[in-house]
């Protein structure tokens, strides 16, 4: 991934993140219990987390020079994927109720753990 485009990505996030948000305080605070009220706040909350850091390492991957930008590309990568499959998952199950969905919630969660080690290794090679 280059820095052009976790910045687009984590633009985009970010804008999604308030729709959703904005959505879920609006539009489905009537068809939503608490359970699944609480479902949507953690996929936002998370979703909006990974989305800063996203954009943090688009702007470290603009300025590191080839060997660190290596971690930074797999950092970039794995919080993409864990927005996509953490947030969404929850989003999902928030909307359906399909509970085989909070099954694959923490192969998000595995992604963002891969993105922070790999901007630990970033920090340790660049310090």
């Amino acid at each position: 991934m280059t820095a052009k485009w976790a910045l687009i990505f984590a633009s985009l996030s970010g804008f999604f993140t308030v729709v959703l948000g904005a959505f879920a305080a609006h539009g489905l605070k009537h068809r939503l219990d608490q359970y699944a009220k609480g479902i949507w706040e953690t996929a936002v909350q998370y979703q909006m987390f990974h989305t800063l850091v996203l954009l943090v390492v688009g702007l470290l991957l603009s300025q590191a020079q080839f060997s660190a930008a290596q971690s930074l590309k797999v950092s970039a990568v794995s919080f993409l994927i864990g927005i996509i499959i953490f947030s969404g998952s929850l989003y999902t199950l928030a909307l359906t109720n399909i509970k085989w969905l909070g099954a694959v919630t923490p192969l998000g969660g595995l992604a963002f753990l891969v993105g922070w080690a790999a901007l630990l290794w970033f920090a340790i090679k660049a310090a």
